[in-house]
């Protein structure tokens, strides 16, 4: 899963984007974008460890994009903002430290954001309109035809100033614009990027919606504490009486976010942590494995974290009958490991 971090030149998302994955920024990558990966913590992976002692263990993680600051002026945002169409979730970073005016950035992000997507929804109505001005065998042009007038829609949507992930749009509309990957539609997290010394962070928070999560993070000083032993560190947040961000909830938040779930694969080989959607399937979490396991698959066998840690083996969960058969349309949930039959 790709998370793009989007800010305003100066907002701290580097900063971000460093204290999160562990990767200094590159001064070099500053106008092309970065990436690095933030492992997904994962405490139930301990105790799985616990039974099976395995010879190795692998987290699954979030690709961040550190994309180029973008100017408040709107120039050229929308080529900056381009090399995240792919990026499955967007985190907005926006400061509020040095008399910055983080409510205004968060709103004028949003219009960067339709910005950008009503010039690729502008530009392919444009093209569309040239091909039907032409003769066309009859499928085709009332394929294009049906693509012209969902988004004439779409483009309506995005000139009122509503966020196309708002708008409800149907089934039928999504399959027209998947293509597109356009920015107002995906996920988002919005984090405020606080001075060090912020005493009330709430004013912050206390703005979220259902539509958008709101945190605060004084960034610089996380990054600063997180080089710090455990042990100075809290020393250090007793004497100042600071209260630390949990990195490990941010990260899980981003992961929730994103719309994405962890599953789990067990044995004394490996245990491992799996990304996949929420409502996923058996043999999408096969696919998420290997290719091969999704092209063959029999069956999946599934049991539960809770109960592998409460009755201890896997031969006492087969005795206790509590490893289930499911099919391949069977919806993945917290807490399974996954163990997928499959033909050659």
């Amino acid at each position: 899963m790709k998370i793009g971090l989007v800010g305003y030149q100066g907002s701290g998302k580097s900063t971000l984007f460093h204290w999160l994955t562990g990767v200094a920024p590159d001064p070099a990558l500053a106008h092309t974008g970065q990436s690095a990966m933030a492992v997904i913590p994962e405490p139930r992976v301990e105790r799985l460890c616990g039974v099976y002692h395995p010879k190795k263990v692998t987290r699954a993680a979030l690709e961040l994009v550190d994309t180029p600051g973008m100017s408040r002026t709107h120039e050229g945002n929308a080529a900056r903002l381009a090399m995240i169409r792919e990026a499955g979730c967007l985190v907005l970073v926006a400061a509020a430290f040095d008399d910055s005016d983080t409510l205004a950035d968060l709103r004028s992000f949003d219009e960067d954001l339709l910005l950008a997507d009503m010039e690729i929804v502008g530009n392919r109505i444009q093209r569309v309109e040239e091909s039907l001005a032409k003769p066309l065998p009859r499928p085709e042009h009332l394929q294009l035809e049906h693509e012209h007038a969902t988004l004439k829609v779409v483009l309506e949507v995005i000139e009122s100033g509503r966020p196309l992930r708002e708008s409800h749009m149907t089934e039928e509309q999504q399959k027209v614009t998947r293509a597109f990957r356009l920015l107002s539609e995906k996920p988002r997290l919005l984090i405020v990027n606080t001075a060090d010394d912020e005493s009330e962070p709430e004013r912050f928070t206390s703005l979220s919606t259902p539509e958008a999560t709101i945190l605060a993070v004084p960034a610089g000083l996380e990054l600063e504490l997180s080089k710090m032993s455990a042990e100075d560190r809290t020393e250090f947040e007793r004497e100042m009486g600071l209260v630390a961000t949990d990195r490990d909830h941010l990260i899980r938040t981003l992961t929730n976010v994103s719309g994405q779930m962890i599953f789990f694969t067990a044995g004394d080989k490996e245990v491992r942590t799996w990304l996949l959607r929420k409502g996923g399937t058996a043999l999408e979490a096969a696919d998420n494995i290997h290719s091969d396991l999704a092209r063959g698959f029999i069956r999946a066998e599934v049991m539960t974290v809770a109960d592998l840690i409460r009755v201890g083996s896997e031969r006492d969960i087969k005795a206790q009958h509590l490893m289930r058969q499911e099919p391949k349309d069977y919806v993945i949930q917290d807490d399974d490991i996954v163990f997928v039959r499959f033909s050659v």
